[in-house]
Parts: structure tokens; sequence; C-alpha cells
């Protein structure tokens, strides 16, 4: 079955991990085996894995946060978030010249992205469609309008830590004042504003603010796992109330709420807890339109992390039988699986 995406960090894995990711997950563990840190050799994306999945087309993400003090790999001054994000925009470039990547900037280019691979899917590109999780590699409200013009449709205002556009996860506090100027030119550019990774205040500050077509790429719930990284179920309906695709994320952080990072088994969760957050969002919608999938698989971390049925990202390909077996209808999990982010996307990206 046909498989949408709506988050996977390809830069990040490329740019800040060193993995060539047109090598099949097999080897990309083989090249890692004897490196130290979190989730070498234990990866689980690939595009041929993909391809072998159904994965045709997915969220690509750039990734790069502002920080006074460098924390990680990610953290940078401001103009070298720039820079590092502009890096990641000619990866993605890159492959696109070699016919392994097309950008989906348009509802032509979706269709017939979708076209070509119904009808030779060995020999299409993977599609991706271009997000920005977290804006700070934007410096001035203004630099969207140069994004949009590369493709970007899709852009998160903060990650983890506090953002220069607004507070995210594990922080308390709402938008600061450039976040209306950019929130302003984004709705007229007709993008799509991720509110995954949004503090609580933001979130509501954001929803209130933004005019536009709003998603949570990677997002769970906090009714079954009760840390802030997740939504509340009111978070929920007003997502579902503005027509929003929510996307699970398979991160076991998110799935287990006694997840123990510094002592990670994974064999504790299960594709089954996936279905889990899905069905809780089915059930507040009434229906299975405001579901997907956002996997966030090798995410900054590996298969220590992730669901312990899960080897490679071509097992998403397993979810539509647990889906069948809690008695979800075929339109419903084509939906879940695809359709809900195909439509969302025929709805919002320009003609």
């Amino acid at each position: 079955m046909l498989v949408v995406d709506a988050h996977l960090d390809f830069g990040l894995n490329a740019l800040f991990y060193g993995r060539d990711l047109k090598q099949p997950v097999a080897e990309i563990r083989r090249w890692e085996q004897y490196m130290l840190g979190k989730s070498r050799g234990r990866n689980t994306v690939g595009f041929p894995d993909m391809r072998r999945g159904e994965v045709f087309l997915s969220f690509s993400t750039i990734l790069a946060r502002h920080a006074a003090g460098l924390r990680s790999n990610i953290d940078f001054p401001p103009e070298a978030a720039f820079a590092a994000a502009h890096a990641q925009l000619i990866y993605y470039s890159q492959l696109e010249d070699q016919g392994i990547l097309r950008r989906i900037r348009t509802r032509a280019d979706l269709d017939d992205h979708l076209a070509a691979w119904q009808a030779a899917p060995a020999a299409a590109p993977l599609g991706h469609v271009l997000s920005m999780e977290g804006a700070d590699p934007i410096l001035h409200p203004d630099q969207v309008f140069d994004w949009r013009a590369q493709g970007l449709h899709s852009l998160s205002l903060a990650h983890y830590g506090v953002s220069a556009y607004a507070h995210g996860t594990n922080t308390v506090g709402g938008v600061f004042p450039p976040a209306r100027e950019l929130l302003a030119n984004m709705a007229r550019l007709g993008m799509l504003l991720d509110l995954t990774h949004t503090s609580d205040e933001a979130f509501w500050e954001e929803l209130e603010l933004y005019p536009g077509r709003v998603i949570a790429s990677h997002n769970n719930c906090r009714t079954l796992v009760p840390r802030q990284r997740q939504f509340s179920d009111d978070m929920l309906r007003a997502l579902i109330e503005r027509d929003a695709v929510i996307g699970a994320a398979f991160d076991a952080w998110m799935l287990d709420p006694d997840w123990n990072k510094d002592d990670p088994t994974p064999e504790r969760v299960s594709l089954g807890h996936v279905v889990d957050h899905i069905d809780h969002i089915c059930q507040l919608a009434g229906n299975a339109r405001h579901v997907g999938l956002g996997t966030d698989l090798d995410g900054g971390y590996g298969r220590e992390q992730s669901p312990g049925d899960l080897d490679t990202i071509a097992d998403l390909q397993n979810i539509p039988g647990l889906l069948r077996a809690r008695g979800y209808s075929e339109a419903d999990i084509e939906g879940i699986m695809h359709g809900n982010w195909l439509r969302l996307l025929r709805e919002t990206l320009p003609v």
C-alpha cells in the first residue's frame, strides 16, 4: 500500500551523521558498526528501504537551531544556522539532479509524481515536500519568501527549547513579536503551519494568530503518554476543527509513558502502540480523516528507540494489518497510510 510519511530528517542524517541514504539500511549499519554514539549502526531509513516499503512521498526536513551556547550538532549561532539550513537545501537539490528525489512544489507536481509512481514504481524518484522544523534559519520574517521560492511548504516556529520565534518543547511561554510578521507572510504564501514541538502557550497563540492551514507533522496523544511533547485532547480537537492532519510519531519515548531514555528497551514498544495513538485521534474526531503517519524515524535515534517490531521503514507495511484487526475499513486505512496527507496537499499546494 502506498505510504506518505510526513516527517523524515534526511538532511540531518546525511549532513550531521554522514549517512549515504542512497544505500540500504543494512549497508549503512555495516558502515557504522564500530562507531560510538546513539543510533550508530541502528538506523532504520535508507532510500532503497523506502522504495521497498512503498513510501513514495515524504516531508523532508531542514533543521538547524540557534543556541546561546552549543548543545548539540544541530545548534548554531544565527548566521551559521542560516548556512547549515542552506547546506541541507543543496543536499536535496543534488539528489534531485541525480533523479533520486523529486521536490513537490505544486498540485501538478503531486499528481504527476503519483501517476509516475503508479506506472513504474521501480523507476520513479521518491517524492518529497520540503519542510522546516523550527524557523531559526529564517533570520528575518521576509526571508520566508526566499524559502517559498525554493519550494518550502511546511514550517514550524520552534523545535526543542526556545527559538527565535516561539517557545518549543520542554519550555513554558508563547510566541515572540517577530512571529506575528512571519505568520502573516506564511498566510500570504499559503504555507502550512506545523504546530509540532510548540509549548502549550505557543500552540494556542499560533492557532489564534494563523488564519491558514495547520498540521502536526509528528505528534502523539498526551492522554496515552502524559508528557508535554504530546498534545492534549483539547489541542487535538482544536486541530481537528481546523481540518488538520496529525502524523503519528514512532519515537518510543512518545509511545511508552514509562520509557527510560537511559535504559532503552525497544521490546517494550510495538507498532500496536502507534496504532493506539492513531485510534485515539480517530475516536476524538469521530472519523479517520485527521490522522496519518509522521514517523520521525532516525530523528536523532535508531532501533534502540523505535518500536521493537520495526526493523526498517519498509515495515510500515505492517500497519494496515494492525488497523484491519481493529475494525478499520479499507478506505479508512488508505486514508491513514496516504490519502489524508494527499488530500491536504492537494488543498494547499499552489496550482
